[in-house]
């Protein structure tokens, strides 16, 4: 549902029809990023503040300072428990504002938050923060990643152990910013400024390598292309399918999935490869739209089943970065394709 018809939505008869209710009320969470971790699932979510700015195309109302982790026992609970801020905007030297949709992930009994954030020049780099407990307190690299740039760092780990993250965001993330490999600080300071043509093949993700010890590149970034049944790339003017945010990864019965948020037209969709680095075939949508203009989620493994993770702005009604955490089971069919998902009956 998107942002111009939130005015006209009856959000109590909404929150009756919703699939799923936020697990957490206390405060307002988006974007969240599910993992089992020691037998337990962990959910690693932005945390929406209400900052009093004006909305904009670029997410300058996106203020977000902080970090919160959240635990369940199952994908069945009610709520989740919120263990408190993992990380602030404060404890990370390189970093202005704007701490966005994060990741995490374990290796050898440590865990890894990886996370967007403007630098003091304005621009989003990619930075990663260390602790002993899935929960943090997380302590931040002095730097950001060498070579990161954009938004939405996702990590998955492939069955040999190889890690990848894949990123990326147009608009206000600023992947149309770096199609020529460097940054373009040139204005207009518009969120379609510097994006390709409509017939021109979309703007990629990115997905790189990660490091052994899971804290630079081990590669530079590549694209990720997405095409359609007859192999083409799809194109910027292809808004109901091409990519906009929101990388996300998994592994279903040997094939990897690949998920994404179409933005300005609110789906969650997915293609499917048979390599980590694509190319990835579009296959159809996971998630149609939610209330508010967002959407951004994880799909994690739970025992034989597998879960989507997103959000919406149902308990705040409808102001649209004030955003809720909520959970609903995903179901494939004979053929592998994920039936699609409607969040309200």
């Amino acid at each position: 549902m998107p942002e111009d018809s939130i005015d006209h939505i009856n959000f109590e008869e909404l929150n009756r029809r919703a699939i799923s209710q936020p697990l957490v009320s206390h405060i307002y969470t988006a974007d969240p990023s599910a993992h089992v971790f020691n037998g337990k699932i962990y959910i690693y979510p932005s945390h929406d503040i209400d900052a009093g700015d004006a909305f904009d195309d670029l997410g300058s109302h996106f203020a977000m300072e902080d970090y919160h982790v959240l635990s369940m026992e199952s994908p069945e609970d009610k709520t989740a428990v919120d263990h408190g801020i993992a990380l602030h905007v404060k404890e990370i030297p390189w970093a202005s504002k704007q701490l966005w949709a994060p990741d995490a992930a374990e290796k050898d009994g440590k865990f890894y938050l990886f996370f967007p954030a403007k630098g003091h020049d304005g621009i989003f780099r990619i930075g990663v923060a260390v602790s002993d407990a899935p929960t943090g307190p997380f302590i931040p690299q002095p730097e950001p990643i060498k070579n990161s740039f954009s938004i939405d760092p996702a990590v998955f780990k492939d069955d040999d152990g190889t890690y990848y993250m894949y990123f990326g965001g147009i608009w206000g993330g600023q992947l149309q910013r770096w199609r020529n490999g460097t940054f373009n600080g040139e204005q207009p300071e518009s969120p379609v400024a510097f994006l390709p043509e409509a017939k021109e093949p979309a703007l990629c993700a990115k997905v790189a390598k990660l490091s052994d010890d899971l804290l630079e590149f081990a590669e530079a970034p590549k694209d990720l292309v997405i095409v359609d049944d007859e192999g083409k790339p799809l194109l910027q003017g292809d808004t109901d399918r091409r990519f906009f945010e929101a990388s996300w990864m998994h592994k279903h019965d040997g094939k990897y999935y690949f998920s994404w948020s179409t933005g300005d037209t609110h789906y969650l969709c997915y293609a499917t490869g048979d390599s980590p680095y694509g190319p990835f075939t579009y296959q159809g949508r996971i998630l149609e739209p939610v209330a508010g203009w967002t959407s951004h989620h994880s799909i994690c493994a739970w025992k034989d089943q597998w879960y989507l993770f997103y959000h919406d702005s149902s308990l705040s009604k409808g102001i649209t970065h004030l955003r809720s955490v909520k959970v609903t089971a995903i179901r494939y069919d004979k053929d592998g394709r994920i039936i699609p998902i409607r969040p309200y009956l």
